[in-house]
């Protein structure tokens, strides 16, 4: 997930830069076939996440499920919690929804859409009690550090959205990209770290493929976990 462009005197928030990608028969039908059923449109208005999800004991978000393993895994593990995941890569969101069809995953709903903009008009304050943002594109060069996701203005707008005492949990094995994290989280008004420095392993949280494939390249996950304050 990324970050650009411009607008009120910033640069304009993306939390995307599509990239081609070819989908799978599965998850082309998926797509096209299951989207409506399982997706939440995106809306210039706020929704209501109880009605969406009524029952639901806690609201988890998550930005940028990629291809959803953690996501999918997490929500057939807690039928109590109702996830809620923001996704612009097709096949990722192909994927995700064959297996909310497959496990009838009733707690799972996404939207396919740029999360800054349903951020900024679909999400209301107070209402989510975790966001999730699990490794993030790094953008290593220098030149496209303007494009990473996590930065202050992007903060600012999904901070309100927690409730008191509800978290903020972001994994990359980029060194240098964690350390940005972790000063830019630290500055965000009304965020509190929850440990003095770099999270432990929050051992609830799935490992993906895609993690598996940094470790054995001996890359270090870095885990940034903020706790919204009263």
């Amino acid at each position: 997930m990324k970050q650009t462009d411009k607008a009120e005197g910033h640069r304009k928030l993306r939390s995307y830069v599509l990239r081609a990608a070819r989908m799978s028969n599965l998850q082309r039908r998926s797509y096209n076939q299951l989207l409506p059923l399982y997706s939440v449109p995106y809306s210039g208005s706020e929704i209501s996440l109880r009605e969406i999800f009524p029952g639901a004991s806690r609201y988890i978000l998550e930005i940028g499920f990629g291809m959803g393993e953690a996501t999918v895994r997490l929500a057939d593990e807690n039928p109590e919690v109702a996830y809620l995941g923001i996704e612009v890569h097709k096949p990722g969101v192909g994927k995700v929804l064959s297996e909310i069809e497959r496990l009838s995953l009733d707690n799972l709903r996404i939207i396919n859409h740029d999360a800054v903009e349903v951020f900024q008009n679909m999400i209301p304050d107070r209402i989510l009690d975790g966001i999730h943002i699990f490794f993030p594109d790094p953008w290593p060069k220098k030149k496209h550090h303007k494009r990473r996701l996590i930065q202050k203005p992007f903060v600012d707008l999904i901070a309100p959205k927690l409730v008191p005492g509800g978290y903020l949990y972001i994994c990359t094995d980029w060194e240098e990209y964690a350390e940005q994290i972790l000063a830019v989280c630290s500055e965000a008004a009304g965020l509190e770290n929850a440990y003095t420095d770099f999270a432990e392993h929050q051992k609830w949280r799935p490992r993906t493929k895609f993690e598996s494939r940094g470790l054995d390249k001996s890359h270090r996950i870095r885990e940034v976990y903020f706790t919204k304050t009263t």
